[in-house]
């Protein structure tokens, strides 16, 4: 691979991935919406686009090719339809970034095979009228079924770090400092994570085989809510104030009702080599306080 463009590389795991990508001597172009300043910009192209836009985002990519696009905001059918318009015979490979979500909740470790997006019927559908999950389902049943070119799509769980900007981690930090009631519906149940590194690396890393189809990413090991919010105890000094509760509108982020973790099985074998969670996850609270 000697170029590829990234369609969300400018916050989060996706600058990880830009990154990574440029550690191994990628020529990379960011893809952006606006004029907000992005990292690396003295050592990437961008492109300025809109993708709700369907002129401008078959507009903004005329004329160019790359070896690899990787897709960090593609979130319906109808964004994933419109991406093989715009891509097609633009790209060697396109690797969209899913999620745990495309999964029910069944109190198992689920694997690739546990949703099937070759067979999933497709409903052209935009982003606002699907949940996020089905959403994400749609949008992985449109690249496998109707793209011209090779498709990976990467599942990640509930992905951490320093530049989560969705602050969820903070959010129970923040609770327990202060002293403040979380409400949980069961302590038990365990889940997965990955790291914002582990996240763009892996993305990166993909890239460079020859795989083909739907994959899980995460972290060896998996943490029970208790095990997580006990990490918490032991950074901040202070005992957390739990209560159980099942009622909607008292729930916090990460409040499963059951077991909801995968299996990286297919990724290990492949050859990816994935941290520990009970190492990092400890040191990366302990950060975020600090």
């Amino acid at each position: 691979m000697k170029t590829a463009l990234v369609l969300g590389g400018t916050r989060f795991f996706g600058v990880k991935l830009v990154q990574s990508l440029l550690d191994n001597g990628v020529s990379v172009t960011v893809a952006i919406r606006g004029n907000t300043p992005i990292p690396f910009s003295d050592q990437v192209d961008t492109i300025q686009f809109d993708r709700n836009d369907v002129e401008s985002f078959h507009t903004a990519f005329e004329g160019r090719e790359w070896d690899i696009v990787f897709d960090q905001i593609c979130y319906s059918s109808i964004d994933a339809r419109n991406a093989i318009d715009v891509f097609e015979n633009k790209t060697k490979k396109y690797i969209f970034t899913s999620t745990l979500s495309v999964y029910d909740i069944v109190d198992r470790e689920l694997n690739e095979n546990d949703f099937d997006p070759y067979t999933y019927p497709i409903k052209y559908e935009e982003q606002d009228d699907v949940t996020y999950q089905e959403g994400k389902r749609q949008a992985e049943a449109v690249f496998f079924q109707k793209s011209p070119f090779p498709v990976v799509t990467v599942r990640f769980p509930i992905v951490l770090g320093e530049n989560d900007y969705t602050q969820r981690m903070i959010y129970y930090i923040d609770k327990v400092i202060n002293e403040e009631t979380i409400y949980l519906r069961n302590l038990e149940a365990s889940i997965s994570f990955i790291n914002e590194d582990e996240a763009g690396k892996f993305l990166s890393w993909i890239s460079s085989t020859d795989f083909q189809g739907p994959i899980n990413t995460c972290t060896n090991g998996t943490v029970t809510l208790k095990e997580f919010i006990a990490y918490i105890e032991e950074a901040t000094g202070k005992k957390a104030k739990v209560e159980i509760s099942q009622e909607d509108d008292k729930q916090t982020p990460y409040a499963i009702p059951s077991t909801w973790t995968m299996s990286n099985q297919k990724a290990t074998d492949l050859g990816f080599q994935f941290q520990d969670l009970h190492v990092w996850l400890p040191e990366l609270i302990r950060n975020s306080i600090s």
